[in-house]
């Protein structure tokens, strides 16, 4: 298996969706996880599998939406 650009960022997302579960101010937290569902949802559709894609956009619009509330 090749490491391209698209794993990069499949890595990076992950690393800033665990930095999100690991911080404790729930701004921050949802805007990380904005962030790295959003890499996850391109890595996603790189790999064409449908049903990941679906749970990673539900997930970021969850947080996206969490994060526009609390303003």
């Amino acid at each position: 298996m090749a490491f391209n650009l698209f794993s990069l960022l499949a890595v990076i997302g992950l690393l800033i969706l665990t930095w999100g579960i690991l911080t404790k101010k729930d701004n921050k937290r949802n805007f990380l996880f904005l962030i790295g569902g959003a890499l996850l949802i391109i890595y996603s559709i790189y790999i064409k599998d449908i049903i990941i894609v679906a749970v990673q956009v539900i997930f970021t619009l969850a947080a996206g939406y969490k994060l526009w509330r609390k303003k």
